[in-house]
């Protein structure tokens, strides 16, 4: 059985700055154990382990997920926009501009 660890990279976004740990778990180790200990809940009072959206390289995943070695466990932030209603507005722009007076 391979003992070496697994090394975990753990990301949060912030607006103005991205909180980031390197870490060194046993083998086995889920996304929640990479979170408890990361510290991240301790320097950011505010989260709650149960509300987290997280992922491993932007694919949302569960709590309880087996890591690998080299996974980048990322804290996902929620949309700001919807994705969808902003590619229509682009698009009704874009009409706009070409259906709109002519230009001289």
């Amino acid at each position: 059985m391979n003992d070496t660890p697994l090394h975990i990279e753990m990301v949060y976004p912030l607006l103005d700055e991205v909180w980031q740990r390197t870490l060194a778990l046993p083998r086995g180790s889920t996304v929640r154990d990479a979170i408890v200990r990361s510290g991240l809940l301790q320097d950011h009072p505010g989260l709650s382990l149960d509300d987290l959206p997280v992922g491993i390289f932007g694919q949302s995943c569960a709590l309880d997920r087996v890591l690998q070695d080299a996974d980048r466990v990322e804290i996902l932030r929620p949309l700001v926009f919807d994705p969808m209603v902003s590619r229509r507005r682009r698009a009704q722009h874009r009409m706009q501009r070409k259906n709109g007076p002519a230009r001289r």
